[in-house]
């Protein structure tokens, strides 16, 4: 089983309409894990939680997005992702299928 964890921070339009897009995606693809929602509520929290924006999607502790362990611009911020099709509000499915492939490929391995 994995943890799926979405932070956010209140008030973020993009971290709404993302966890039923984000269960949605999951249940089509066989994943049936909870979403667990955390809020982030002050800077403090966002940098004790390496949180680079709302939402923040994290497959085991780790972020979808391959490039966040670089990243440190922490904070309650609404978060961008560039994607191929231009900057989005939220991380792209196929970022968040890749994960869950990473995933199942290192449990795999075990």
């Amino acid at each position: 089983m994995s943890v799926i964890e979405v932070l956010f921070f209140d008030g973020c339009p993009n971290h709404e309409g993302f966890v039923p897009h984000l269960r949605a995606l999951l249940d089509s693809a066989g994943v049936d894990d909870p979403i667990h929602e955390r809020a982030v509520e002050t800077d403090v929290d966002a940098r004790a939680h390496r949180f680079l924006g709302s939402p923040t999607l994290r497959i085991d502790g780790v972020d979808v997005d391959t490039t966040a362990e670089q990243r440190t611009d922490y904070g309650l911020q609404c978060r961008l992702y560039p994607t191929q099709d231009g900057v989005r509000g939220t991380p792209p499915d196929e970022w968040i299928l890749a994960a869950l492939q990473r995933r199942q490929s290192a449990l795999a391995a075990d």
